[in-house]
């Protein structure tokens, strides 16, 4: 419920970029995606990642490229993968987009001391690392 609930609360914040800038929610996600995931740049990529439904992510890059956000690069190894790329239109979004998450990071780190949050993202490094083994049937160590 608590990872639940961070996203509940970034989406709502995320709802001001809407507002300003005239997106819809899954627009401001997909933008907000490709700009924090430097290499994860393709609708796979946010449907699998950020556990949207393929359809709406579909749905968004079209509206997307429409409003001249985004554009499709097509990869040069594989024709079936497309790549998706921030057109420079989007800096005012992608600048609000920061100010959100700058907001959003103030307020769930609002007390914590600089101890605990190195002491927080090696716990996180380790449990991701532990659940990326269990998952890929690697032996324990």
């Amino acid at each position: 419920m608590g990872m639940r609930n961070l996203f509940r609360l970034y989406d709502k914040l995320l709802k001001k970029v809407c507002t300003e800038h005239d997106l819809t929610l899954i627009e401001a996600d997909i933008i907000s995606f490709l700009q924090n995931n430097p290499g994860k740049d393709t609708a796979a990529d946010i449907v699998e990642l950020r556990m949207l439904s393929k359809g709406a992510v579909s749905k968004g890059v079209d509206s997307l490229i429409q409003k001249s956000l985004l554009e499709r690069i097509p990869d040069t190894q594989d024709r079936r993968k497309i790549h998706l790329k921030l057109k420079p239109q989007a800096g005012p979004v992608t600048d609000t987009i920061d100010e959100v998450r700058d907001e959003f990071l103030n307020m769930v780190l609002e007390g914590f001391s600089q101890e605990e949050l190195e002491t927080q993202t090696k716990f996180f490094r380790k449990l991701f690392a532990n659940t990326k083994k269990a998952i890929e049937g690697k032996e324990w160590t």
